[in-house]
Protein backbone atom coordinates (compact mmCIF):
# COMPACT_ATOMS: atom_id res chain seq x y z
CA UNK A 1 0.00 0.00 0.00
CA UNK A 2 1.17 3.66 -0.90
CA UNK A 3 -0.53 6.48 0.75
CA UNK A 4 -0.44 10.11 -0.84
CA UNK A 5 -0.82 12.84 0.73
CA UNK A 6 -0.05 16.53 0.00
CA UNK A 7 1.31 18.50 2.98
CA UNK A 8 3.72 17.42 5.22
CA UNK A 9 1.56 17.81 8.53
CA UNK A 10 -0.70 15.21 7.03
CA UNK A 11 2.64 12.80 6.51
CA UNK A 12 2.52 13.25 10.74
CA UNK A 13 -0.67 12.75 11.65
CA UNK A 14 -0.70 9.88 8.73
CA UNK A 15 2.08 7.86 10.39
CA UNK A 16 0.52 8.27 14.07
CA UNK A 17 -2.11 6.33 12.35
CA UNK A 18 -0.35 3.82 11.19
CA UNK A 19 1.30 3.16 14.38
CA UNK A 20 -2.12 2.52 15.70
CA UNK A 21 -3.34 -0.22 12.78
CA UNK A 22 -0.94 -2.65 11.27
CA UNK A 23 -3.45 -2.90 7.95
CA UNK A 24 -2.78 0.57 6.90
CA UNK A 25 1.51 0.43 7.14
CA UNK A 26 2.76 1.19 3.85
CA UNK A 27 4.89 4.24 2.23
CA UNK A 28 3.89 7.70 2.18
CA UNK A 29 4.45 9.72 -0.30
CA UNK A 30 3.89 13.65 -0.36
CA UNK A 31 2.98 15.75 -3.06
CA UNK A 32 4.34 18.81 -2.06
CA UNK A 33 3.47 21.76 -4.53
CA UNK A 34 0.51 23.71 -3.47
CA UNK A 35 -1.37 24.03 -6.62
CA UNK A 36 -4.41 25.80 -4.98
CA UNK A 37 -2.28 29.08 -5.81
CA UNK A 38 -0.19 30.49 -8.86
CA UNK A 39 0.15 29.82 -12.76
CA UNK A 40 -1.10 26.50 -14.53
CA UNK A 41 -1.15 26.90 -17.60
CA UNK A 42 0.59 24.00 -19.57
CA UNK A 43 1.68 22.38 -16.26
CA UNK A 44 2.77 19.08 -17.61
CA UNK A 45 4.90 20.60 -20.54
CA UNK A 46 8.22 22.04 -20.22
CA UNK A 47 7.37 25.66 -20.67
CA UNK A 48 4.59 25.53 -18.40
CA UNK A 49 6.81 23.73 -15.60
CA UNK A 50 9.58 25.93 -15.56
CA UNK A 51 7.09 28.98 -15.46
CA UNK A 52 5.37 27.94 -12.16
CA UNK A 53 8.78 26.84 -10.70
CA UNK A 54 10.21 30.58 -11.52
CA UNK A 55 7.06 32.01 -10.08
CA UNK A 56 7.59 29.78 -7.21
CA UNK A 57 11.14 31.22 -6.66
CA UNK A 58 10.39 34.63 -6.75
CA UNK A 59 7.86 33.92 -3.60
CA UNK A 60 10.21 31.84 -1.86
CA UNK A 61 12.95 34.77 -1.83
CA UNK A 62 14.09 35.75 1.36
CA UNK A 63 11.82 33.24 2.76
CA UNK A 64 12.57 30.49 5.98
CA UNK A 65 11.81 28.02 2.57
CA UNK A 66 13.96 30.20 -0.07
CA UNK A 67 16.06 26.83 -0.38
CA UNK A 68 13.32 24.38 -1.44
CA UNK A 69 12.59 25.33 -5.03
CA UNK A 70 15.39 22.99 -5.64
CA UNK A 71 14.21 20.17 -3.26
CA UNK A 72 10.46 20.27 -4.62
CA UNK A 73 10.29 17.20 -7.33
CA UNK A 74 6.68 16.11 -7.88
CA UNK A 75 7.55 15.18 -11.33
CA UNK A 76 10.29 12.88 -9.75
CA UNK A 77 7.92 11.88 -7.40
CA UNK A 78 5.41 10.79 -9.60
CA UNK A 79 7.46 9.19 -12.00
CA UNK A 80 8.97 6.78 -8.92
CA UNK A 81 5.49 5.99 -7.95
CA UNK A 82 4.63 5.12 -11.38
CA UNK A 83 7.94 2.84 -11.67
CA UNK A 84 6.78 1.13 -8.20
CA UNK A 85 3.65 0.38 -9.80
CA UNK A 86 4.91 -1.22 -12.65
CA UNK A 87 7.47 -3.28 -10.91
CA UNK A 88 4.57 -4.44 -8.21
CA UNK A 89 1.51 -5.59 -9.88
CA UNK A 90 -0.46 -5.98 -6.79
CA UNK A 91 0.72 -2.63 -5.43
CA UNK A 92 -2.47 -0.41 -4.42
CA UNK A 93 -2.42 3.58 -3.92
CA UNK A 94 -4.34 5.45 -1.29
CA UNK A 95 -5.01 9.16 -1.85
CA UNK A 96 -6.20 10.93 1.18
CA UNK A 97 -7.44 14.61 0.89
CA UNK A 98 -9.39 16.98 2.95
CA UNK A 99 -12.01 19.22 2.03
CA UNK A 100 -9.97 21.83 0.86
CA UNK A 101 -8.52 23.22 -2.52
CA UNK A 102 -4.89 22.86 -2.00
CA UNK A 103 -5.43 19.01 -1.75
CA UNK A 104 -8.36 18.38 -4.26
CA UNK A 105 -5.99 20.59 -6.73
CA UNK A 106 -3.46 18.10 -5.71
CA UNK A 107 -5.68 15.09 -6.37
CA UNK A 108 -6.35 16.58 -9.67
CA UNK A 109 -2.62 17.18 -10.56
CA UNK A 110 -2.12 13.84 -9.35
CA UNK A 111 -4.54 11.63 -11.07
CA UNK A 112 -4.82 13.01 -14.55
CA UNK A 113 -0.92 11.36 -14.50
CA UNK A 114 -2.60 7.79 -12.99
CA UNK A 115 -5.70 7.19 -15.47
CA UNK A 116 -3.75 3.69 -16.94
CA UNK A 117 -4.17 2.65 -13.45
CA UNK A 118 -7.73 2.58 -12.15
CA UNK A 119 -8.76 0.11 -10.30
CA UNK A 120 -5.58 0.18 -8.36
CA UNK A 121 -5.59 3.71 -7.14
CA UNK A 122 -8.30 4.45 -4.37
CA UNK A 123 -9.53 7.97 -3.04
CA UNK A 124 -10.14 8.77 0.65
CA UNK A 125 -11.65 12.47 0.36
CA UNK A 126 -13.41 14.09 3.68
CA UNK A 127 -16.11 15.83 1.92
CA UNK A 128 -18.10 17.15 4.70
CA UNK A 129 -17.92 14.39 6.76
CA UNK A 130 -17.87 14.10 11.06
CA UNK A 131 -15.50 13.48 13.47
CA UNK A 132 -14.65 13.59 17.20
CA UNK A 133 -12.02 16.00 18.02
CA UNK A 134 -9.74 15.89 21.35
CA UNK A 135 -12.80 17.53 23.64
CA UNK A 136 -15.01 14.96 22.69
CA UNK A 137 -17.02 17.26 20.13
CA UNK A 138 -18.30 16.42 16.91
CA UNK A 139 -16.32 18.67 14.51
CA UNK A 140 -16.03 18.51 10.18
CA UNK A 141 -12.19 18.86 9.25
CA UNK A 142 -10.91 20.86 6.34
CA UNK A 143 -7.42 19.37 6.79
CA UNK A 144 -6.59 15.58 7.23
CA UNK A 145 -4.08 16.57 10.15
CA UNK A 146 -7.13 17.53 12.19
CA UNK A 147 -7.91 14.77 12.96
CA UNK A 148 -6.86 12.35 16.04
CA UNK A 149 -5.04 9.31 14.90
CA UNK A 150 -7.47 6.97 16.66
CA UNK A 151 -10.26 8.74 14.37
CA UNK A 152 -7.84 7.33 10.96
CA UNK A 153 -9.10 4.06 11.66
CA UNK A 154 -12.36 5.33 10.84
CA UNK A 155 -11.53 7.60 7.83
CA UNK A 156 -10.11 4.45 6.09
CA UNK A 157 -13.35 3.12 5.60
CA UNK A 158 -14.14 5.89 3.46
CA UNK A 159 -11.79 4.29 0.88
CA UNK A 160 -12.58 3.33 -2.68
CA UNK A 161 -12.12 3.46 -6.24
CA UNK A 162 -11.58 6.18 -8.72
CA UNK A 163 -14.32 5.00 -10.88
CA UNK A 164 -13.60 5.09 -14.83
CA UNK A 165 -16.00 7.86 -15.30
CA UNK A 166 -14.15 9.97 -12.56
CA UNK A 167 -10.82 9.16 -14.47
CA UNK A 168 -12.81 10.18 -18.09
CA UNK A 169 -14.52 13.54 -16.37
CA UNK A 170 -12.38 14.94 -13.92
CA UNK A 171 -8.93 15.40 -15.93
CA UNK A 172 -11.43 17.30 -18.65
CA UNK A 173 -12.56 19.35 -14.99
CA UNK A 174 -8.69 19.63 -14.03
CA UNK A 175 -7.61 21.06 -17.90
CA UNK A 176 -10.42 23.79 -17.62
CA UNK A 177 -8.83 25.17 -14.15
CA UNK A 178 -5.18 24.70 -15.70
CA UNK A 179 -6.71 26.88 -19.15
CA UNK A 180 -8.25 29.46 -16.74
CA UNK A 181 -4.85 30.20 -15.18
CA UNK A 182 -6.30 31.97 -12.63
CA UNK A 183 -3.42 32.61 -9.78
CA UNK A 184 -6.02 31.19 -6.67
CA UNK A 185 -8.35 28.46 -6.74
CA UNK A 186 -11.11 28.30 -4.50
CA UNK A 187 -12.70 25.07 -3.53
CA UNK A 188 -16.73 25.63 -3.76
CA UNK A 189 -18.07 22.38 -2.84
CA UNK A 190 -17.49 18.21 -3.25
CA UNK A 191 -14.63 18.72 -5.89
CA UNK A 192 -15.76 21.63 -8.05
CA UNK A 193 -12.49 24.17 -8.22
CA UNK A 194 -13.32 27.78 -8.94
CA UNK A 195 -10.68 30.81 -10.05
CA UNK A 196 -10.36 33.71 -8.36
CA UNK A 197 -8.09 36.74 -8.71
CA UNK A 198 -4.73 36.77 -6.86
CA UNK A 199 -6.23 39.53 -4.39
CA UNK A 200 -8.72 36.70 -3.55
CA UNK A 201 -7.35 36.83 0.96
CA UNK A 202 -6.29 40.42 0.92
CA UNK A 203 -9.18 41.32 2.95
CA UNK A 204 -7.95 38.53 5.35
CA UNK A 205 -4.15 39.68 5.46
CA UNK A 206 -5.06 43.57 5.71
CA UNK A 207 -7.57 42.82 8.80
CA UNK A 208 -4.49 41.97 10.58
CA UNK A 209 -2.34 44.94 9.92
CA UNK A 210 -2.99 47.88 11.81
CA UNK A 211 -1.88 51.45 12.62
CA UNK A 212 0.66 49.74 15.11
CA UNK A 213 3.59 48.36 14.53
CA UNK A 214 3.97 44.86 13.84
CA UNK A 215 6.93 42.26 13.30
CA UNK A 216 5.88 39.77 10.08
CA UNK A 217 5.55 36.52 12.25
CA UNK A 218 2.23 38.13 14.37
CA UNK A 219 0.85 39.44 11.35
CA UNK A 220 1.13 35.64 10.01
CA UNK A 221 -0.06 33.89 12.78
CA UNK A 222 -3.34 36.11 13.18
CA UNK A 223 -3.99 35.71 9.79
CA UNK A 224 -3.92 32.09 9.25
CA UNK A 225 -5.55 31.49 12.78
CA UNK A 226 -8.47 33.32 11.61
CA UNK A 227 -9.09 33.24 8.56
CA UNK A 228 -11.46 30.78 7.23
CA UNK A 229 -10.03 29.93 3.61
CA UNK A 230 -6.88 29.04 4.41
CA UNK A 231 -3.69 29.33 2.57
CA UNK A 232 -0.07 29.09 2.57
CA UNK A 233 2.20 31.69 4.77
CA UNK A 234 4.66 32.33 1.63
CA UNK A 235 1.63 33.32 -1.02
CA UNK A 236 0.23 35.63 2.47
CA UNK A 237 3.72 37.06 2.94
CA UNK A 238 4.27 37.61 -1.37
CA UNK A 239 0.61 39.94 -1.13
CA UNK A 240 2.14 41.55 1.77
CA UNK A 241 5.66 42.74 -0.33
CA UNK A 242 2.71 43.77 -2.96
CA UNK A 243 1.11 46.04 -0.54
CA UNK A 244 4.57 47.01 -0.03
CA UNK A 245 5.10 48.23 -3.41
CA UNK A 246 2.12 49.73 -4.04
CA UNK A 247 2.19 51.82 -1.06
CA UNK A 248 -0.44 50.61 1.04
CA UNK A 249 1.27 49.70 4.16
CA UNK A 250 4.99 50.50 5.54
CA UNK A 251 8.02 47.82 6.07
CA UNK A 252 11.14 48.62 8.24
CA UNK A 253 13.64 45.78 8.57
CA UNK A 254 15.75 44.20 6.08
CA UNK A 255 14.31 41.21 3.53
CA UNK A 256 17.92 39.96 3.04
CA UNK A 257 17.72 39.27 6.63
CA UNK A 258 14.73 36.74 6.28
CA UNK A 259 10.88 37.00 8.12
CA UNK A 260 12.01 37.57 11.06
CA UNK A 261 13.85 41.51 10.65
CA UNK A 262 10.84 42.97 9.28
CA UNK A 263 8.21 44.99 11.03
CA UNK A 264 4.68 46.34 9.10
CA UNK A 265 1.87 49.06 9.25
CA UNK A 266 -0.65 51.14 7.53
CA UNK A 267 0.93 53.51 5.44
CA UNK A 268 0.41 57.14 7.17
CA UNK A 269 -1.15 55.58 10.20
CA UNK A 270 -0.02 56.84 13.71
CA UNK A 271 0.59 54.38 16.53
CA UNK A 272 -1.32 55.38 20.04
CA UNK A 273 1.43 57.02 22.06
CA UNK A 274 2.30 55.38 25.46
CA UNK A 275 3.87 58.22 26.90
CA UNK A 276 2.41 59.56 29.71
CA UNK A 277 1.85 63.46 30.14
Amino acid sequence: MIHIVFDSNNVTALQKAIELDETLVGEIVEIKDDFAVGPLENIYETEGYQIRKDWWAGLLEFSPYQDQINQVDDKLAVHQLLRTLEENPEEIVWIWMGQNAHDVCGYYWLMTQLKDLQGRIQVLYLNNLPFINEKGSIFYPSFLHEIQPKEFLKAKKLARPITLSEFEVDPDEWKKTCTENAMVRFLEGGKKIVGKEISFFDTDILFNITGEQQKLSRILSNTLNRMKVKTGDVFIVARIREFAASGRIEVTGDWQKNWKDISIKLTGAVAPSTTEE
